[in-house]
């Protein structure tokens, strides 16, 4: 679904070349959730932004499905770390907003438009406005506004990062639910282990600037995955021993060489 090919990123700046990203191969199967993780200035979210279309690779290409990148597309969404709601415009509004951006009808959308936000938990919520609501209900209209054009990739910049730790674990379960139930393909970049490893089937790891693929690691439990499993329990203990291995260690490995997806696991029905 998502393949980068020797893909490397430099922006120039006043004190001169800034190399941001060097020789990311990579491929993410179509349903597969893959985070990504690395420390900060590593290169993370120019990652997701090259997947967007929203900047063009200094070498190299990124495909989605058959096509190589060149622009936005409709069939990909991303999430920021801020819900970025026009404060103006009623929750319901909102989520359409994208719907009147691509030229679509919108009372052709409207129906789906309510049935996420219902799917959310914000069935009393369609006509709010953004100041209304909490800092975790506005990411979850932005999470609805995101799903709305019925994305094939879901790439999401650390959506959660600005939210308490109960709201944030909250989220990360009803995002997990999402994905589960839609199956969108997702990129997920995030700074906490224990996230990733809840969320993922995968988690690519980032050597510091300029980011290289250090590993990949494979999360091996079942969905749905629960915070007090024992199965999860043990996996973040395995996950973060190597993770932290890779992610402090002065030099650490090797970049890794091009990924073939792991199997995917067997999903449970919620």
């Amino acid at each position: 679904m998502i393949r980068l090919a020797g893909v490397s990123q430099t922006f120039q700046a006043r004190s001169g070349a800034v190399e941001a990203l060097r020789n990311i191969n990579l491929t993410v199967s179509e349903g597969e959730f893959v985070a990504v993780i690395g420390r900060s200035g590593c290169g993370k979210s120019t990652l997701l932004r090259l997947v967007a279309g929203l900047i063009a690779p200094s070498s190299g290409e990124v495909s989605v499905g058959e096509t190589r990148v060149t622009k936005p597309r409709k069939d990909v969404a991303m999430m920021f770390q801020r819900p970025a709601l026009l404060p103006w415009r009623s929750v319901l509004d909102n989520v359409l907003l994208p719907v009147e951006m691509f030229g679509w009808k919108r009372a052709e959308h409207r129906q789906r438009a309510e049935q996420l936000l219902d799917m959310v938990g914000l069935s009393e919520f369609h006509k709010k406005q953004p100041h209304e609501l909490s800092g975790g209900m506005q990411q979850r209209v932005a999470l609805c506004r995101a799903l709305i054009q019925r994305p094939k990739v879901m790439l999401m910049d650390e959506p959660f990062s600005a939210l308490d730790a109960l709201t944030r674990e909250e989220l990360s379960g009803e995002l997990q639910r999402v994905h589960m139930e839609l199956g969108a393909t997702t990129v997920f970049v995030t700074h906490s282990i224990d996230e990733a490893v809840l969320l993922a089937d995968r988690v690519l790891v980032l050597s510091p600037r300029p980011g290289r693929l250090r590993r990949i690691v494979d999360v091996n439990i079942p969905r749905p995955r629960t915070l007090g499993h024992n199965a999860y329990l043990e996996e973040v203990a395995r996950c973060s021993a190597e993770l932290h291995e890779l992610l402090f260690a002065p030099d650490g490995p090797p970049p890794a060489p091009p990924s073939t997806p792991a199997p995917r696991m067997a999903r449970e029905k919620v």
